[in-house]
């Protein structure tokens, strides 16, 4: 079943869409165009309640519209899965009518799905989210109607590479780098992870625990491979990477993919530290530390072995992980 209105929308063959809402769209727009397997992202107005809106009326906030990007995408490059973790990766989902300096309910988070796949895929996204904070505010809706933008609106980073963004270059370069599918991953069931994994690694994942340092085997283990998250298998760390902190537990100086990890603020214990969780099974990592002496380049990724499960290189492509073998080359 498709929903909603779009008028100058045509489908076309072997292209999917989906509408974001995240902000002004002139960063939504180049954020979704730095993924690839984005074929386009047009800005427009979603989900008002007047035909044809202008700039203006939306601004004046009684027309019920929000700043949306219409994404068009290819599903064999590019996932939905994937695109939706990274439109939550520069969005704060808690605020209500505002994204960083933008204030109006113009700026309303929002995401408008246009069929049925589409919406059992957001709904399945946005579970994770909402599991990551206290506060869940993004609309979550099917497509009422969309419009278009004026033409000055569209490509506005382009055209104007020093305008206003509330998205840093950072998240525009970090997803534009994009190695590892979401898709490919998913959380199973209460059930099925009390039957999968130890009271420890339970623990460790799911309710936030930390291992004993210098008790789990992957504090010492420098064998060629990969470390993925025990919960989802979705790859995360490489032994390319890792070295030996003297902290007690694996240390890795970066991500594989910096978009399968989520950092969050951690206030436990009387500390102010940078919580780690992975992208699609919010496993509970470990912490993320900065100016570390002991590190290469000064970052430490300092994580629990219990929330990991190790690959040998040797076994990556029997397990389904050949695509990541040119990490070694």
């Amino acid at each position: 079943m498709n929903y909603g209105i779009d008028q100058k929308y045509v489908k076309k063959e072997g292209v999917e869409v989906i509408y974001l809402a995240g902000g002004c769209f002139w960063g939504v727009e180049k954020l979704v165009q730095s993924i690839p397997g984005v074929i386009e992202g047009t800005s427009g107005y979603a989900n008002g309640n007047t035909d044809s809106p202008t700039y203006q009326q939306v601004c004046n906030g009684d027309t019920g519209f929000r700043e949306t990007v219409r994404v068009e995408y290819n599903p064999n490059v590019v996932s939905l899965e994937t695109i939706l973790y990274a439109y939550f990766s520069v969005i704060d989902p808690t605020s209500v009518n505002r994204q960083g300096n933008d204030i109006g309910t113009q700026y309303q988070t929002g995401i408008y799905y246009a069929d049925d796949r589409s919406m059992e895929i957001v709904k399945t996204v946005v579970e994770t989210e909402k599991a990551r904070t206290d506060k869940f505010n993004v609309e979550v809706k099917p497509l009422d109607n969309f419009y278009e933008a004026e033409e000055y609106h569209q490509n506005y980073l382009d055209k104007n590479p020093t305008g206003y963004c509330h998205i840093s270059k950072h998240e525009f370069k970090r997803v534009q780098e994009l190695v590892v599918d979401a898709s490919k991953y998913k959380k199973p069931s209460g059930t099925e992870l009390n039957s999968k994994l130890t009271e420890l690694e339970y623990n460790v994942t799911q309710k936030a625990a930390t291992e004993k340092p210098y008790s789990h085997e992957y504090d010492e283990l420098f064998k060629e491979g990969i470390y993925v998250d025990i919960v989802t298998g979705e790859p995360l760390f490489s032994s390319k990477d890792k070295y030996d902190s003297g902290c007690g537990w694996p240390a890795f100086t970066k991500v594989i993919d910096q978009n399968t990890v989520v950092e969050k603020t951690d206030t436990s214990h009387g500390m102010v530290r940078t919580e780690v969780v992975s992208r699609v099974g919010n496993s509970h990592l470990g912490h993320k530390f900065k100016y570390d002496s002991t590190s290469p380049n000064g970052i430490r990724y300092c994580i629990n072995g219990s929330s990991l499960r190790f690959i040998a290189k040797e076994d990556m492509e029997k397990e389904g992980y050949g695509d990541l073998l040119d990490i070694f080359a």
